[in-house]
């Protein structure tokens, strides 16, 4: 009635995704008895075919948990470590691994998602899986975001890497030319993967059949994959790192995981009365962006590190220190990337998803999962219906930083799915694709909905901003322009490239009323998102 999307709200069961499809299947999962591990599972299976750009079984991601019988949050790693075989020294750019299969790290999802169900579920894999084998083997047409994705990687792939093209468009782009709006995409091969690992379990393509054809098609294109790789590879059950702000507590991802950004970011804001700064006014805005930046710099130079340095990082007098810089006034210039050098922007880091799930009894999930490029590494095992990741393409390929590419050594990676509680009760579920800037995302979400009492869909549709090297920042173009022209004078380097970008993420969040038990969801429209019920 006045312009905005109604709120969606249920006391049963709430999944918000970046796909409509993909919501509604774990919605389904919750209404035929299953938990919000299966949902967040059937979701992720579903984002493999809806989303296929983003999400696939064959690439990597972390979860953060809150398991309602133990009463604990706990994170999931299955980000794989770097593949045994690979070559140290042989590749002198990261763009060298940007497309091909000599990027591909070793698959995680599939194991992650099946490892929710095992430990926490109610369902079994036929059952969770269900709904993405209907959606890959009948179709689903293609919506607003999926038309642009596949249709921008086509045009780059027929272009630059004509290797690659005819066996990816094979299974994408229905043996035309470009993808539109109502398209119908079916992928019957993934449909008989799906079924075969509802007959198999992961071991499927952890040493089985689909990990052979994975590893033959990986050693045939250049890659370094292994069969051992696959074999050795387990999730992690980690327990999270955590921080106060406003009265919650903050749960994330531990090291290696590069989350710990977002939470000294919260900490270095908890001192500052936004109640005194106009919302969406330049002290506001100057403030949150100087403590971004101020947090990226801190983490990219201790990245990945140890329990000891990590509490001093995030201790009372490493946090006094950044406000005493804070409030100083003093334009703040450094790097929010991955290196201490400014190095050249790549969208292509910027195809993530990341999705949350939560049910009655007050379990909840939020996973941020990814290929890394759109479609991965663009290669694809097409029998099976699969893309394969390029992760590596985010590590150091120069001896001596801190994501040193060496064989078996872990992946320092931005995500930061979170959960947060108040009293130990279940309070909010929130996470965001975006690379770089997932912490900065979840940053500004968080000032909205907390210090200024948006409504958490409110707060995602706010005007947000992403920084990156130097003072550089883009800043969506829906503030008044004696706003964005004060932030100039206070030393941002202010770009409005649109209204609306992708640039700043495309959250997925729930929240819930701990007196009532109200979970309401909350899409992000920079994605084709939605928020689905039972």
């Amino acid at each position: 009635m006045d312009g905005k999307r109604p709120t969606v709200a249920s006391l049963n069961g709430i999944v918000a995704a970046a796909h409509p499809h993909a919501a509604l299947a774990g919605a389904r999962l919750l209404a035929e008895g299953g938990n919000a591990f299966d949902a967040a599972a059937a979701t992720a299976a579903a984002l493999n075919v809806v989303e296929p750009y983003m999400s696939g079984l064959a690439g990597m991601g972390m979860a953060t948990c809150r398991i309602a019988a133990e009463n604990k949050i706990r994170t999931l790693d299955f980000v794989t470590r770097v593949p045994s075989r690979f070559p140290q020294g042989k590749y002198k750019e990261r763009s060298e691994l940007a497309r091909g299969a000599q990027g591909c790290g070793t698959p995680g999802n599939l194991a992650g998602w099946c490892e929710l169900v095992r430990a926490h579920g109610k369902k079994a894999l036929a059952e969770v899986f269900a709904p993405a084998i209907k959606l890959a083997r009948e179709g689903f047409p293609l919506a607003e975001y999926n038309v642009a994705t596949i249709n921008e990687v086509n045009a780059e792939f027929a272009r630059t890497r004509t290797d690659l093209f005819t066996e990816w468009a094979s299974l994408y782009m229905n043996g035309g030319k470009r993808v539109g709006l109502g398209d119908v995409l079916r992928q019957p091969a993934l449909a008989r993967t799906l079924e075969a690992i509802v007959s198999e379990g992961p071991a499927y393509l952890y040493g089985g059949t689909l990990g052979r054809a994975v590893v033959a098609k990986s050693e045939k294109t250049g890659g370094c994959l292994s069969l051992e790789d696959l074999e050795a590879f387990e999730p992690r059950w980690l327990d999270p790192i955590a921080s106060r702000y406003k009265g919650l507590e903050v749960h994330t991802l531990p090291p290696p995981a590069e989350s710990f950004q977002y939470l000294l970011t919260l900490r270095i804001l908890d001192g500052i009365d936004f109640n005194r700064l106009e919302r969406n006014g330049v002290d506001h805005l100057d403030t949150t962006y100087r403590a971004i930046r101020l947090a990226a710099g801190v983490r990219i130079a201790k990245n990945n590190p140890d329990p000891e340095l990590l509490e001093k990082t995030l201790g009372d007098a490493e946090v006094d220190h950044l406000r005493q810089r804070l409030r100083d006034g003093k334009p703040i210039e450094g790097p929010t990337e991955q290196f201490m050098v400014p190095q050249p922007v790549s969208m292509a880091h910027e195809h993530t998803t990341s999705f949350s799930t939560a049910d009655r009894e007050g379990n909840a999930v939020c996973i941020t999962q990814s290929l890394g490029s759109p479609f991965g590494c663009g290669v694809v095992v097409p029998e099976h219906g699969i893309c394969l990741n390029n992760f590596l393409n985010w590590g150091e390929v120069v001896a001596g930083g801190r994501n040193h590419l060496v064989p078996k050594a872990e992946l320092a990676l931005p995500l930061a799915p979170s959960i947060a509680t108040r009293d130990g009760e279940l309070t909010l579920v929130l996470g965001t694709p975006g690379s770089y800037g997932i912490c900065q995302t979840q940053t500004q979400v968080m000032v909205q909905h907390l210090d200024y009492g948006l409504p958490l869909q409110d707060a995602i549709d706010a005007p947000r901003a992403r920084l990156w090297d130097g003072r550089r920042v883009q800043i969506e173009a829906r503030l008044p322009t004696a706003t964005l022209d004060e932030l100039r004078g206070r030393g941002h380097e202010v770009e409005t490239p649109l209204a609306w970008t992708m640039a700043v993420g495309g959250m997925h969040a729930i929240t819930r009323n701990t007196k009532t038990g109200v979970l309401a969801g909350a899409c992000d429209p920079r994605r084709d998102g939605f928020v689905a019920a039972i």
